[in-house]
């Protein structure tokens, strides 16, 4: 069944925003940590070209000035953008699992993760005040929702607190580190020891948890498609340069993702995935992608459409 993103309720990813006067937006800034407005610069480069190895590129160093600063203005807020429907579709997810919770100390546990994420996004919503974000055509982004509408518990636990918030620890970490905005980079080193809450939590609970046949499939499948958009590499870095220096051939397409060195930069997010998997109830798991070749990265010739 193909979905759209206006289905995806618990995600959030569709909700609008209230309006600017809205009295509801003042309840939920006094209850909020008082965290501050930061200085947002809309041509302000929170990550240099390095961050994204921009700098090995010859289309990218052939651009002038301002094809530059755009190249790496869209590439920016990609990253910004993707963190914002992550802790939005967090708090729907969070909010899901107090429901689905087995014990008082579970309930208890998982309504404070939702507050967790509430915070996360309202930082990062101070980033991207320019716009209203109302859904996203990024198929990671149309997985993460489909994942959390889902019924399965098991499922749930695995692949969204196991390995996905295990994945945006390392992400997140990388992200604090090599930001340039001091302000962004707090917020993000802040998230650091929260986020290690929520995986760890995922990983306890999911060993308790027998996992049904029909779970371990869904799994297998669920994983498989997030390693394939693993596997092909930077595409937000490539269409990032496609938006600003107009159509490019396949041929271009390739030796940028060469220079890009997409098959380093995917292999070493295919380990850290695969290092996630741990536990015995994973090993059939692990064992059913390996067979598939989903940790493989692959070279840059196989991460372009045939045109």
């Amino acid at each position: 069944m193909t979905h759209t993103l206006s289905e995806y309720q618990i995600a959030g990813l569709n909700l609008p925003h209230a309006t600017p006067n809205d009295r509801l937006r003042r309840v939920l800034t006094a209850a909020l940590p008082n965290q501050g407005s930061p200085t947002v610069s809309l041509n302000f480069h929170y990550w240099e070209a390095e961050f994204f190895n921009l700098d090995r590129v010859k289309v990218f160093q052939a651009a002038n000035d301002a094809e530059q600063s755009a190249i790496l203005q869209l590439a920016n807020r990609s990253l910004l953008e993707e963190a914002y429907y992550i802790e939005n579709a967090g708090v729907g997810y969070m909010a899901k699992m107090v429901l689905l919770a087995e014990t008082i100390e579970e309930r208890m546990l998982y309504g404070l993760f939702v507050a967790d994420e509430a915070t996360h996004l309202s930082q990062i919503s101070c980033f991207l005040p320019e716009i209203e974000l109302t859904g996203s055509n990024d198929p990671f982004l149309d997985l993460l929702a489909e994942v959390v509408e889902g019924t399965d518990k098991t499922v749930l636990l695995f692949v969204l607190q196991v390995v996905l918030e295990g994945w945006g620890l390392s992400h997140y970490r990388r992200l604090a580190k090599e930001c340039h905005h001091q302000v962004l980079a707090e917020v993000f080193y802040s998230f650091l020891d929260v986020e290690a809450r929520h995986h760890a939590t995922g990983s306890l609970l999911f060993e308790e948890i027998p996992i049904s046949k029909s779970s371990q499939t869904l799994i297998i499948e669920l994983l498989a498609r997030f390693l394939m958009m693993v596997q092909v590499g930077p595409q937000n870095v490539l269409a990032a340069i496609a938006q600003v220096k107009g159509d490019l051939s396949r041929s271009q397409k390739i030796q940028i993702l060469e220079e890009l060195d997409t098959e380093t930069h995917s292999g070493t997010r295919l380990q850290l995935l695969r290092s996630l998997m741990r536990g015995k109830s994973a090993d059939a798991i692990v064992q059913a992608l390996e067979d598939r070749g989903a940790f493989v990265p692959l070279p840059a010739h196989q991460c372009v459409n045939p045109i």
